[in-house]
């Protein structure tokens, strides 16, 4: 009988955040033993749950390690990092002997002492496991694709979509090449080629649509099983940061390389249009307030301050300009503040104070806003979807500034569990309808877009201040010493070397 490990390890790291990445942070997010995922199960877990399944329905004996994801933020703590990884090579010796092993990975985790760490646990479970078991894996598109995580693997599958609403397709993909490797058909050999570029491209959007649409024509061509574009995470403060393309073939490196280097090129040949166009705060709401009225909102996208990319949520530049300029019609959600969600649930629905929001975890973040404000709505257990998967958003308390009008406030959504902005739901959980402000602030970069798209009048998105600043060439990295687009006008690029 085929006998199958699984597990997963990751977060997204932005070495910018004032937030440390500590077990408790695994903890609030996932921190699962022995497969026990519940009944509604994180984004992360989805693809641990595919390859249970369809393992189990082929008669596969499947041995589940530890499944953990931290929501994005600053740097594991090493002490975190080094129990989770040993913990799961513990679970992986238990197992032994194994066929074969997935690893579901976001691919940009770093850690104190480890700038690639999972590179580092895969290079581990391949000491283990050695050199005839193979091992796949599934990455967030914003990994650092680095030589040690592709030398050390089989198969490394990557979401194409961003935001990313193919989780489970690239599950099922992954799955199909191991399956396909341990029956003999294929023989999977890969290729890595560098972008030499920073930066960061939504797929909703040509020409991303089409470069999407062309690796996906290229998986149809003889030869070739599998075709990954690393947007990379530029927050990341790791020597290998950055864009490459991954090209996955059947027995033939020479292909492999021949396709990632020409996918590679084709990325840079786009890279001024595929960078969306970022406004500033006072352009933006000048567009708003110049369109007059409409039967849906404007979307701005507060991508400086998205808990997805590490953030902390709680930044006040949006809300600041908004209320310094007297724009109303506004709604914002969510700004993390456990404090002020907190005094809202104690004084109630109706109860009109003086309170400190925002602005609480460092430059960053902004100056904290005194205002006066009523509790309009509360709700003690929101969630919203995503990718298939139910997202908490904890306690939400919908403060109003200013008012009473619709017209004339400015709504804000706080909570006490800091996470971006997906869906509509941010706002109408806490019993705000989505359709009547003019515009809404998403704290988000890109995933809101799947939710937000059919209800928006249009999507604007933000250069803001914050630990997610845009502006790639300004982005302080120490460990990075590579020249990259958009800081060097014509970087080295090329074929990476495997170890």
């Amino acid at each position: 009988m085929t006998r199958l490990f699984t597990a997963c390890l990751g977060t997204e790291t932005n070495s910018f955040s004032p937030i440390p990445t500590g077990m408790s942070v695994f903890e609030d997010t996932m921190l699962v033993r022995g497969g026990r995922h519940g009944d509604t199960p994180g984004l992360f877990a989805v693809p641990l749950i595919r390859w249970r399944e369809r393992a189990r329905a082929l008669g596969w004996e499947v041995r589940e390690g530890l499944a953990a994801f931290a929501s994005p933020a600053g740097d594991t703590t090493r002490v975190t990092f080094e129990s989770l990884r040993d913990e799961i090579l513990a679970d992986l010796r238990a197992a032994m002997p194994v066929d074969a092993v997935m690893l579901n990975l976001h691919g940009a985790m770093i850690a104190d002492g480890y700038p690639d760490a999972e590179g580092d646990l895969l290079a581990r479970v391949r000491a283990i496991v050695g050199p005839a078991v193979p091992i796949a894996a599934e990455l967030d598109l914003h990994c650092h694709l680095t030589a040690l995580k592709v030398s050390s693997a089989d198969v490394l599958v990557i979401f194409k979509e961003y935001p990313h609403v193919d989780v489970a397709e690239r599950a099922e993909e992954v799955f199909e090449l191991l399956r396909r490797t341990l029956a003999g058909e294929i023989r999977p050999t890969m290729a890595l080629h560098d972008c030499g570029m920073l930066g960061v491209y939504p797929t909703t959007a040509e020409p991303m649509v089409s470069i999407v649409a062309g690796m996906q024509a290229l998986e149809r061509e003889p030869g070739v099983l599998s075709v990954s574009l690393g947007h990379g995470f530029p927050w990341g403060d790791t020597p290998e940061v950055g864009t490459r393309a991954l090209v996955v073939a059947d027995g033939d490196a020479a292909l492999a390389a021949r396709h990632a280097a020409a996918l590679a090129e084709r990325v840079w040949a786009a890279r001024d249009a595929i960078v969306p166009p970022f406004l500033s705060i006072d352009a933006a709401i000048d567009r708003v307030l110049a369109a007059g009225p409409g039967t849906r909102p404007f979307v701005l996208a507060d991508t400086a301050d998205n808990p997805g990319i590490g953030t902390s949520g709680d930044s006040t530049f949006v809300l600041a300009r908004l209320i310094e300029r007297g724009v109303g019609g506004v709604a914002l959600s969510p700004l993390w503040d456990p404090v002020a969600t907190a005094l809202a649930f104690d004084a109630g629905v109706g109860a009109r104070f003086d309170i400190r929001i925002g602005g609480k975890l460092g430059p960053g973040s902004g100056a904290a806003i005194d205002a006066r404000i009523e509790v309009k709505g509360l709700n003690p257990k929101a969630t919203q979807p995503f990718g298939g998967a139910i997202a908490p958003l904890g306690r939400l308390a919908w403060l109003r500034i200013g008012g009473p009008d619709d017209a004339d406030a400015i709504d804000v959504v706080v909570n006490d569990y800091r996470i971006q902005t997906f869906h509509p739901d941010c706002f109408s959980q806490a019993g705000i309808d989505p359709l009547r402000p003019r515009a809404l602030v998403a704290k988000s970069t890109q995933h809101f877009h799947a939710g937000f798209a059919p209800i928006a009048r249009e999507i604007l998105y933000l250069s803001a201040p914050g630990s997610g600043s845009m502006d790639m060439a300004a982005l302080a990295h120490r460990r990075v010493t590579r020249a990259l687009w958009p800081r060097v006008a014509q970087p080295p690029r090329g074929p990476v070397a495997l170890r």
